[in-house]
């Protein structure tokens, strides 16, 4: 089991048939000819007369529309698998009218699509089964950045939480969350996985896999721990989606620039080669290729850290670099906290540490290009869990993990049948006081939490400041809290996503921490009394069930 996957169990209380159509006959670049998909074919392109049609001298022809730029057609060993609905796979929801041209150098064919601020770009390289793409955005006039890779219905199982059944689910939320007749609930939203925690997504029969490998997403905002749309597939067809900006539980503003390559795989059913994941990606063959954008390794620097000092052990730690054109990240060693992020654009950017998704320290440090920016070891001192504590309920790590239902979360809606009641209160020191907390609260669902503990007479005889710490919240929801007869002051909204998160499989917003300072006289006076703490929702908003005013929960302790 990874260290990520403990931290979200783990919580402490401390004291997806038709046959393609073969181009034939039609002039191609260089002189070669194309074959039938299902025969052994020469790499090139021709024009069917209203697409580009890419042989890749492998197994797979793809069609790009030569008037919209979407891929009209993915051919694999002669059987179509591309477009449903009506629609074909390109970026945004479709370009509509637009530029496109293609050209071949040497043993790549690259198409390019242009329309308004975006250029998208294709390239196929002999002998690949891949395509690979690229999206250059230059301002903010469509309101999202994606590429769908559109997939015909029955091509694939149609399984996992991502996936519904249009015949017979019933839609239960916004016509994207569905409930299937056994409680489950289903959504394009639920594939729960982190940008961190994937290089790929896709789908198999077994003997046919189609991938869509990520790309870095240095032009991507959210930073490592963003939960936003990887897959869908249902009864219609199926989608992979490379997702860079997305308006749902979005923390960051928008960055603009080319962004990929990201890459469009077919495999004889096993996952894509590991030559294709960001980590071992050679793109030296696009240097020459006239991408506009592009910057090749020399104009990228790197930046090396010998270690971190300070680090909880139970937890993995990831170093996150971003300024307003870029972010990166990598992952710090076990033990010692080494780390390493390479193919870093020049600039200076924010250094964050992160112990889970908590950052617990910031600097800044400055990228040159062919340059290699060596640190000393740097002390984490901003860990809230090194603070004494009277108890604590759970751990700071800036995530629900080991709460109530907080695993199930990231690919369920929280009415989902396989989860346990949002209500029941908490009694400290009577074991297993996280995992029957709440890792959610809604005001019209489970408002009223309360949480039992006892002091020492030294302990009743001093004021103490209460920690509540939230990942996110929807509708400025925000905790309120009383102790015993004495009732805090409304707390202000700190600054979260808008739009919904909670239930669409995501507790990642702006972690943020409200203290109340709680006086002598709010404690019970018998120590052999429990004191009572009442978390409650407030907001100026208004909303009802799971879509009421809530907040999702990483801590909650009371300092000694």
């Amino acid at each position: 089991m990874s260290t990520h996957k403990k931290h979200l169990t783990r919580r402490r209380v401390l004291g997806a048939s038709a046959i393609g159509v073969a181009a034939t006959g039609a002039a191609v670049a260089g002189g070669t000819g194309l074959l039938s998909s299902a025969s052994a074919a020469a790499f090139g392109y021709s024009d069917d007369g209203r697409n580009h049609v890419v042989d890749t001298g492998a197994s797979l022809v793809f069609k790009v529309s030569k008037s919209t730029g979407d891929i009209t057609s993915l051919a694999y060993k002669g059987k179509e698998y591309e477009g449903y609905g009506g629609k074909h796979s390109h970026v945004e929801s479709g370009l509509g009218a637009s530029t496109v041209t293609i050209k071949r150098t040497g043993s790549t064919i690259l198409v390019k699509v242009v329309h308004g601020a975006i250029t998208q770009w294709y390239a196929a390289r002999s002998g690949e089964n891949n395509v690979y793409l690229w999206t250059d955005k230059k301002d903010a006039s469509f309101t999202a950045t994606r590429y769908i890779v559109r997939i015909k219905p029955g091509m694939f199982p149609n399984t996992g939480p991502d996936s519904w059944i249009e015949a017979s689910d019933k839609v239960i939320e916004a016509g994207d969350v569905w409930r299937r007749a056994d409680g489950t609930t289903h959504s394009k939203h639920y594939s729960g996985k982190r940008t961190i925690d994937y290089d790929h997504v896709g789908f198999t029969t077994g003997s046919v896999g189609l991938w869509l490998v990520r790309s870095n997403h240095e032009k991507a905002s959210g930073g490592p721990f963003y939960r936003s749309l990887l897959r869908h597939s249902n009864d219609l067809g199926a989608g992979l989606y490379e997702i860079l900006h997305y308006n749902q539980a979005q923390t960051e503003p928008e960055r603009f620039g080319l962004q990929g390559p990201y890459v469009l795989a077919f495999t004889d059913g096993g996952a894509p080669s590991s030559s294709l994941s960001q980590a071992n990606l050679d793109t030296s063959w696009v240097d020459g290729l006239g991408i506009t954008g592009w910057v090749g390794k020399a104009g990228r620097g790197r930046v090396a850290g010998v270690g971190l000092k300070g680090m909880d052990a139970e937890y993995a730690y990831t170093v996150g670099f971003a300024n307003a054109d870029a972010q990166y990240w990598a992952k710090a060693a076990a033990g010692t906290g080494a780390f390493s992020c390479k193919g870093m654009l020049p600039g200076t950017y924010t250094m964050t540490v992160y112990k889970g998704e908590l950052a617990v320290h910031t600097g800044t440090v400055k990228v040159t290009a062919g340059g290699a920016t060596s640190l000393h070891s740097i002390t984490v001192t901003g860990d809230p869990s090194a603070a004494r504590t009277v108890w604590r309920l759970g751990d700071w790590d800036g995530t629900p993990g080991g709460f109530k239902n907080a695993e199930l979360m990231t690919y369920a809606h929280p009415s989902d049948g396989r989860a346990a009641k949002w209500t029941g209160n908490v009694t400290i020191g009577s074991g297993g006081e996280a995992a029957s907390f709440p890792a959610y609260m809604w005001k019209d669902v489970n408002d009223g939490i309360l949480v039992y503990f006892k002091l020492t007479k030294a302990q009743a005889a001093a004021a103490h400041t209460l920690r509540v710490g939230v990942t996110d919240a929807f509708l400025n929801g925000r905790p309120r809290v009383s102790v015993n007869d004495w009732v805090s002051a409304i707390p202000s909204a700190p600054t979260q996503p808008s739009t919904r998160s909670l239930t669409t499989g995501s507790y990642r917003g702006n972690n943020h921490t409200f203290t109340f300072s709680v006086p002598t006289g709010a404690w019970q006076t018998d120590t052999s009394q429990y004191n009572v703490l009442k978390l409650s929702i407030v907001s100026g908003s208004t909303g009802s069930a799971h879509l009421s005013p809530g907040t999702s929960f990483d801590c909650v302790d009371l300092l000694a």
